[in-house]
């Protein structure tokens, strides 16, 4: 089985891709994943990428950061390729309106096409998806609930970032540059692979019940009855003025059992907050309080790194919260050296999709390592 990760700093949109080319060079890609800075021609990318990949899918999204095996960069390109032996089969579908859900059936009607099965009745053992969706499209939470509707297939991604300018975000596929849009791959790997969802929190004992809120824009008005950034900063402890300061080590979680799904403030509006992600009206969500983002992530990977005897590939969709948070605390280098001898690549996400639309979060796909005869 044959995965290769490449990268490149150079700084035209021509540049970067023949760098990536010479790396690949004698390997035949048939599929490729890549992650790119928004610092590069959208559209220009996308055509040179599609030229020079002749007969590949090939997929992508703009970043907010990027992650190699062992490091996390800037203004570069990563890349994932994959040849026939470690890839039985791939179709790639766009959603060109976000708007328009009946678009997702369309992507599927094609991928059923493609494989001659329908969407309900694919081994979810055996096919995985990758969804790569327009940042800045507050869409992410119905797309993930339609494809959620549609298949038993899991479908695992990011939501693409424009190194924090908050102006546009771009999906590429088939040579194409799209915005408010959504790139789904649908993968047969050769061999297996697994999801892994982490992130660096511990619940507190404190209930915030949604009592008023605009779900389509991600307000919530009211915490409890009252004014949401009031009720949030009398949770915490803190004084009102001070608590957007907490919104970082302190978001707040949907728990499954004990595992939280993380919604995180994003600013306060008034005495309103303004998230992240969805918050419905009528959920019950726990104060959450950071713990190590480095040791957390370190143990989950090698717990999956035992679990099947090696990793041959690992994408990251990495919240561009955590980095920011890493940054803070000087740990860029220290997080990335987890990565250090796997086949990585990631990048800094603005929301990351996994049975729905989560922050704070890392959302992973590990693909095994053969098994030896």
């Amino acid at each position: 089985m044959a995965i290769k990760t490449v990268f490149s700093v150079e700084s035209t949109a021509e540049g970067v891709v023949a760098d990536l080319a010479a790396h690949l060079a004698g390997f035949s890609v048939k599929f490729m994943v890549f992650f790119t800075s928004s610092k590069f021609d959208p559209q220009t990318l996308a055509s040179i990428m599609n030229q020079r990949f002749a007969g590949a899918e090939v997929i992508g999204c703009t970043t907010a950061g990027e992650i190699i095996s062992g490091k996390m960069l800037k203004n570069s390109l990563v890349a994932m390729a994959f040849d026939a032996e470690a890839m039985a089969d791939v179709c790639v579908g766009v959603v060109k309106n976000l708007a328009d859900q009946d678009q997702v059936s369309e992507v599927f009607a094609g991928f059923e096409r493609h494989t001659a099965q329908g969407m309900l009745q694919l081994n979810p053992a055996k096919y995985v998806g990758i969804v790569l969706i327009d940042g800045l499209s507050l869409a992410e939470e119905k797309l993930m609930e339609r494809i959620g509707d549609l298949t038993n297939v899991t479908f695992i991604g990011g939501s693409a970032g424009d190194d924090l300018k908050f102006k546009k975000t771009y999906v590429f596929a088939g040579g194409k540059a799209y915005t408010d849009a959504a790139v789904l791959a649908l993968l047969k790997p050769q061999i297996g692979f697994d999801l892994v969802k982490t992130e660096s929190f511990s619940a507190r004992k404190e209930v915030l019940k949604a009592t008023r809120v605009n779900e389509a824009k991600r307000i919530v008005y009211e915490f409890n009855g009252e004014p949401a950034i009031e009720a949030y900063a009398k949770a915490l402890g803190v004084s009102k003025k001070d608590a957007s300061n907490k919104f970082m080590s302190n978001p707040l979680g949907l728990l499954a059992g004990d595992e939280p799904y993380v919604r995180s403030p994003q600013k306060v509006q008034g005495d309103a907050m303004v998230f992240y992600c969805n918050v419905k009206e009528g959920m019950e969500l726990r104060l959450l309080e950071s713990t190590d983002i480095v040791q957390d992530t370190r143990d989950a990977v090698e717990a999956r790194r035992k679990a099947l005897g090696g990793i041959s590939g690992l994408i990251n969709f990495h919240c561009i919260l955590r980095t920011l948070e890493l940054e803070q605390e000087g740990r860029m280098g220290e997080y990335g050296e987890i990565f250090n001898e796997i086949p990585t690549i990631g990048f800094s996400t603005y929301g990351e999709e996994y049975l729905g639309h989560i922050n704070q979060t890392s959302t992973i796909l590990i693909f095994n390592e053969p098994q030896r005869a």
